[in-house]
């Protein structure tokens, strides 16, 4: 792993952070490969239960691209430029997404462009009262990449992920927790702390039923009520078939706190 992103497992909780607070967490090629590396890492890994992605310093969470990498490629003429959506950006998101176990941002400055692309397909954003987001990608003449024109409208609608879209701006963190972008809102000094115990405490949750809340969420968006109620019906015979659920019911009887194996 470079080290310009960190990859640490521990109860299991995989902390991701990208570290590069120089360039305000700018996606370099090494960066983007070293980011896809550690996604992928954690979601394979049956040791992990949960996912803390998030980034060094406060300025900010990730600017996207790293335009002064990617002037110097389209100058040389490099055809690797575009295919960094297909070779990175892709494999990433769909990992964050697609993985059976819940993804935590801890979003602790701006996100912008792809930066905001994976903020979003996170399950859940830890937001620092200072941070900002902003798609960004028209303002460079670029269409939506990292998973944004997917997630986007599911967060905030189509109409205002048109309007965000076509026309970007910074929206500022209490509106982003106004428009649901932001799931809760710290402090910038508490972001680190809160973003951790968030995802510690879904590390120690019930594993197969988070997994199943995650895919039958994305399952309804694209589907019947027919058919959802079926895919329900599939994910919560697979969620009561769970040591998880025999130890909850247990514990409720005997009035006691779970302690869940995530299995």
């Amino acid at each position: 792993m470079a080290d310009t992103v960190l990859y640490e497992v521990g109860d299991g909780l995989a902390t991701i952070t990208i570290n590069r607070p120089e360039a305000m967490n700018a996606l370099n090629i090494a960066t983007k490969v070293a980011l896809r590396d550690a996604v992928q890492a954690a979601a394979g890994d049956d040791a992990v239960r949960a996912v803390l992605l998030t980034s060094a310093g406060e300025r900010a969470f990730c600017v996207g691209q790293d335009l002064k990498e990617h002037i110097g490629l389209l100058a040389e003429g490099s055809t690797s430029v575009m295919s960094t959506v297909k070779e990175h950006y892709n494999p990433v998101v769909r990992a964050l997404t697609e993985m059976p176990k819940p993804v935590v941002a801890g979003v602790n400055g701006v996100a912008a462009g792809a930066g905001f692309g994976l903020a979003l397909a996170a399950d859940y954003r830890v937001v620092a009262d200072t941070a900002g987001f902003n798609t960004s990608f028209a303002g460079v003449a670029l269409t939506a990449d990292s998973g944004i024109s997917w997630t986007l409208p599911r967060v905030v609608g189509p109409g205002r992920a048109a309007d965000l879209l076509l026309f970007p701006r910074t929206i500022k963190a209490q509106e982003a927790y106004e428009l649901g972008i932001a799931n809760r809102l710290v402090p910038v000094d508490e972001l680190h702390a809160e973003a951790e115990k968030v995802a510690r405490a879904l590390a120690e949750g019930p594993t197969v039923a988070y997994a199943a809340i995650k895919e039958s969420v994305a399952y309804g968006f694209s589907h019947s009520l027919s058919e959802t109620l079926e895919k329900e019906d599939e994910l919560q015979t697979r969620a009561g078939a769970s040591e998880d659920h025999a130890i909850a019911v247990r514990a409720f009887v005997n009035k006691e706190a779970p302690e869940y194996l995530g299995r």
